[in-house]
């Protein structure tokens, strides 16, 4: 009996995850990705999928970030009752990021219609706060290493992918077939975050391709972020820093705490950390020593360099500060959330920076910022970019291209079939070219719908 593979989404695209697997009668989906960025791509999450959600039997989580597990509560609301499987990290950031996400959602429809900027009459969230909450109710937590049972008759196991915390590659065995779905890989030199596990042995494999067409530059994040962040103390000015809540508002936290104790940044240099999920997630990598790189004293210096912002109130209030000063906030691309309040504030100064750190996805402002276009709509008006623009290079969370070579490489005996996923075209393309060529392993790039069988 077949088994088939489905790709309903990070299929050409970096965003909205989702791979539905068949076989006799049962369908499991690993990763239950929203769509973000594009317009087009956004308007795929208002789009019923192929397979009623009543008739998806389980889902395996590989990570908690949004484009992996942020269609869950839609999901879980539109019918799917069944159990999903994920780590204790993943579970712990679901916990914190998908309440978030309905809520901004909710923030934003009804920022729409005060404001009367929609078409739609009236602008309604994709999901609430409340079906995100609903949603955690159907997580399963299964340990890294061990194999678990999602359906009768499939095995499945976790291994650390690096990259954030919980996050898991998963080798799925089902009809006589080794599937591996690889998460996103982070890097082996992450300063956050453990390299992630040699791969097992599998027949098909799913690899992402987010750095697929680049490798990341010499350097570390510390020599990166050191000379700007100096520049801006020096000149009194304020840096918005658009950060995700998980993962790179904490590397950026210590790197600054490692900067500070160096002597290459002022010990006094105020630091803000505005977003009550990033402040959470900070809070939970105490609870997790061990999956990071992040020791107690390393912990402890992030906490005292750190202002911790969790009102609305002192959020508003960082506005009347005066003298240099840096403010992380979500969202990471600049798509939502209270780093617009502060970019409309401070991105018309030229002695103030924003400094962007890691992938902008196309669509997204921090795609437009990052591109050098000196106006920028935001909330509902125009604002001119006059602060200096710093984008770094060195904090990505994402394995580069050369690395996720590396992890195929370390596979134990040659796979049939990899399919490249979670990749924009030109990244998912050129991994897909250096796989054929230099593993001269059989490798395509997957469309949005594609299904396969094997």
């Amino acid at each position: 009996m077949p088994v088939s593979l489905t790709f309903l989404g990070g299929a050409g695209t970096v965003t909205g995850s989702k791979y539905l697997v068949r076989h006799g009668g049962q369908v499991l989906m690993v990763d239950c990705g929203l769509f973000q960025g594009y317009k087009l791509l956004r308007q795929r999450n208002w789009r019923p999928l192929p397979v009623a959600p009543q008739e998806i039997d389980a889902v395996i989580l590989t990570h908690a970030h949004l484009d992996h597990s942020g269609y869950l509560p839609l999901l879980a609301r539109d019918g799917f009752g069944g159990p999903v499987f994920c780590t204790s990290g993943t579970r712990a950031l679901c916990a914190i990021l998908l309440p978030d996400s309905g809520h901004l959602q909710e923030e934003e429809a009804a920022y729409l219609n005060r404001h009367r900027l929609s078409k739609h009459e009236p602008a309604l969230p994709l999901y609430t706060r409340l079906d995100a909450q609903h949603s955690l109710a159907l997580l399963q937590v299964q340990p890294v290493h061990q194999q678990f049972e999602p359906l009768p008759g499939w095995r499945a196991t976790f291994t650390r992918a690096g990259h954030i915390l919980g996050a898991a590659s998963v080798l799925l065995e089902v009809g006589g077939r080794r599937i591996l779905f690889s998460g996103d890989l982070g890097r082996p030199d992450d300063l956050l975050m453990c390299a992630p596990d040699a791969p097992p042995a599998a027949d098909t494999v799913l690899v992402e391709s987010t750095y697929g067409d680049r490798s990341h530059p010499a350097g570390s994040v510390l020599d990166e972020l050191g000379p700007p962040l100096a520049r801006l103390a020096a000149r009194g000015g304020v840096a918005v820093v658009p950060v995700f809540a998980v993962g790179r508002a904490q590397t950026v936290l210590h790197a600054i705490a490692r900067l500070k104790a160096r002597g290459e940044l002022p010990t006094g240099l105020p630091v803000y950390l505005d977003s009550p999920m990033a402040v959470s997630a900070t809070e939970l990598f105490q609870n997790h020593v061990g999956e990071h790189c992040l020791n107690r004293a390393d912990l402890q210096a992030m906490a005292r360099g750190t202002t911790l912002v969790h009102s609305v109130d002192q959020s508003k209030a960082l506005a009347r500060l005066h003298g240099p000063r840096v403010i992380l906030s979500a969202s990471g691309m600049a798509t939502g959330g209270r780093v617009l309040h502060h970019l409309a504030l401070h991105a018309g100064d030229h002695r103030n920076m924003i400094i962007l750190t890691g992938h902008q996805a196309g669509g997204t402002r921090g795609a437009r910022i990052a591109a050098g276009e000196k106006t920028i709509r935001i909330l509902g008006r125009e604002v001119q970019i006059r602060a200096e623009v710093v984008q770094l290079a060195t904090a990505s969370a994402h394995a580069d291209g050369n690395q996720l070579l590396d992890w195929l490489r370390a596979l134990p005996a040659a796979p049939r079939r990899i399919y490249v996923v979670h990749g924009e075209l030109p990244a998912a393309d050129q991994l897909r070219q250096r796989v054929e060529h230099e593993l001269l392993w059989p490798a395509e790039v997957p469309e949005h719908g594609d299904t396969v069988a094997f």
